[in-house]
């Protein structure tokens, strides 16, 4: 096989430049398109090396297919889109999987417990083929970095794997040993990030989905292979009729999203894999049944006749649009129009800290101030005592709130008390307007008001007049003009309720000139009447007593 294949076979790692060297088309090498930033946890897309690979003249207008592996970080993507790589460059020759001295290379990948790849990286050689039907296609290969590792957050892990899948044709969802409840969960979180980022939501908007279980360790119940993982898949994503509700929709969004599902079940490749520190990808130290079921499931993936297109939006892709969708999605989630994607735990913290608002929310709301208190059919109650009302619910609710257990500690839960003081105080703002409307005076405090310039303006108007001062007369005959045109408008907007921002702009004109100019003139007159009845009252008083004096000295 190494005689026969050495022209075609894959390129040795020592030729493969860092990623951050410059792209040399010449010598075949993973290249990372998406940067990740771990400062600020952004990413960023280098438009320079995608524009180079998939704008080669030869293949920048054919079809392409994407071929991406996503999943949880140290679960073998690396080493499994190694073996794929061997395939196409070895694909007509029925030892592909290569000899058994020979070690594994393409993309990076190593043993042990701490991530290899970050951000995405595709494999600089895109590779033609010839469809059965006579069409060439160009084959992408991608490899993504891993998901919940120790330094990515839960948006760091949606953002690369929402990009990974708009962007492939066939998404590989690698787990490890089964399909358990928490990985379609995050897989449900992760396809609803990416189909927010997409302009317009299609019936499918994604295309092929596989699950490829790792370590599969139930073959007496399902066997290896394609026919064994359907009937698992099947049956794990059942939608039945006892579910509980949320069991029901996270399947339900899986099929929506997906045109195509399937599942792969591949044996552990042995305990060399995965205790020796040295192992290098040997095929001498890999477990028999994995290397056979890795010869059905890479052609199952990557053969001419099961090649799958990528498609948006129904049409056919070309590697010239790859890279305009691949800048159209990164600005998207480089920027704040979607919402951050939050932790299991965050989310119900979120739901179960609103509920509780809610609760005393609508306590306050329906039970004590609006019903209890100031409701339509309650007469109007003096200010005071509704801001001592207001004060007594508003101290109940909270120490309802707060004597309710709750997660998230002190500090974030007195983050959401202090919202819900925040809107009941906004409520109370509207109970006393609310209030207010049910005062006749103060309901009246517009036209009163307006009446009140007019009649002024009218007695100064004659008064300049008569003096000679037209220009003054003029300008308070305005004024009088002015606020008759108010009144008159003011009273239509009341009887008819249209036109209600010009009503609401006259009350507030007239409110400041209540409180700017009116009442402070009532009440300096009420003072000085009160002073002078004061005055009277004593004068009255001194007199009576010296009269009284006076008659005592007589008598």
């Amino acid at each position: 096989y190494e005689e026969e294949e050495e022209e075609d076979a894959l390129p040795d790692s020592d030729a493969f430049p860092d990623s951050d060297d410059e792209v040399d088309l010449d010598k075949p090498c993973p290249i990372q398109i998406v940067l990740a930033h771990e400062d600020d946890h952004n990413f960023e897309l280098d438009e320079e090396a995608l524009e180079k690979i998939l704008l080669q003249e030869h293949i920048k207008d054919l079809n392409i297919v994407v071929v991406s592996v996503a999943g949880a970080f140290r679960k073998g993507k690396s080493f499994l889109l190694d073996f794929m790589l061997r395939y196409m460059y070895n694909r007509t020759s029925p030892c592909w999987i290569g000899g058994n001295t020979e070690p594994l290379t393409g993309f990076t990948w190593r043993g042990g417990c701490e991530r290899e790849t970050t951000g995405i990286q595709i494999w600089s050689e895109v590779f033609v083929i010839d469809k059965p039907n006579g069409t060439k296609v160009a084959v992408l290969l991608m490899d993504t970095q891993g998901a919940f590792d120790s330094q990515s957050t839960i948006k760091d892990c949606a953002t690369v794997f929402a990009l990974s899948t708009m962007t492939s044709s066939v998404q590989v969802y690698n787990l490890s040993q089964n399909i358990q409840e928490d990985d379609l969960q995050h897989l449900q979180l992760f396809t609803e990030y990416g189909r927010l980022a997409m302009e317009e939501i299609y019936q499918k908007p994604f295309q092929t989905l596989m699950f490829l279980i790792r370590d599969w360790s139930y073959p007496y119940e399902h066997a290896y292979g394609l026919e064994g993982g359907k009937n698992f898949l099947e049956k794990r994503l059942q939608v039945k009729q006892n579910q509980h509700e949320e069991l029901q929709n996270v399947r339900k969004h899986i099929h929506s999203c997906f045109s195509n599902l399937g599942c792969f079940l591949l044996p552990h490749p042995g305990l060399k894999v995965a205790t020796n520190p040295n192992f290098d990808g040997r095929l001498n130290d890999i477990d028999e049944d994995f290397k056979n079921e890795l010869r059905n499931l890479v052609p199952l993936l990557l053969a001419p006749e099961n090649l799958v297109e990528k498609e948006i939006s129904g049409s056919k892709v070309t590697c010239r649009d790859l890279v305009e969708y691949f800048k159209a999605y990164i600005k998207i989630y480089q920027g704040e129009e979607l919402p951050h994607p939050k932790s299991m735990l965050q989310v119900s913290f979120f739901f179960l800290i609103n509920s509780l608002i809610d609760v005393y929310f609508v306590s306050y709301l329906q039970l004590k101030i609006m019903t209890a208190v100031c409701g339509g059919d309650k007469p109007y109650i003096a200010p005071s005592d509704l801001e001592r009302k207001h004060q007594d619910f508003r101290e109940s609710a909270v120490r309802q709130f707060r004597s309710v257990k709750k997660m998230g500690g002190e500090e974030f839960c007195r983050r959401y008390q202090e919202q819900l003081e925040v809107e009941i105080d906004e409520i109370y703002a509207n109970f006393v307007k609310h209030n207010d409307g049910k005062n006749i005076f103060y309901a009246a405090r517009t036209p009163a008001t307006l009446f009140a310039v007019m009649f002024a303006m009218y007695l100064t108007s004659g008064l300049t007049g008569f003096l000679g001062m037209n220009s003054i007369a003029t300008l308070c005959n305005l004024v009088l003009g002015m606020a008759l045109i108010s009144f008159c408008t003011w009273a239509y907007v009341k009887y008819s309720g249209e036109f209600r921002e010009v009503g609401t702009a006259i009350d507030q004109i007239a409110e400041a000139i209540w409180e700017q100019v009116l009442k402070p003139m009532s009440d300096n007159l009420m003072e000085d009447h009160m002073k002078q009845s004061v005055k009277n009252s004593i004068k009255a008083g001194l007199t009576e007593q010296v009269s009284h004096h006076a008659r005592l000295k007589t008598d």
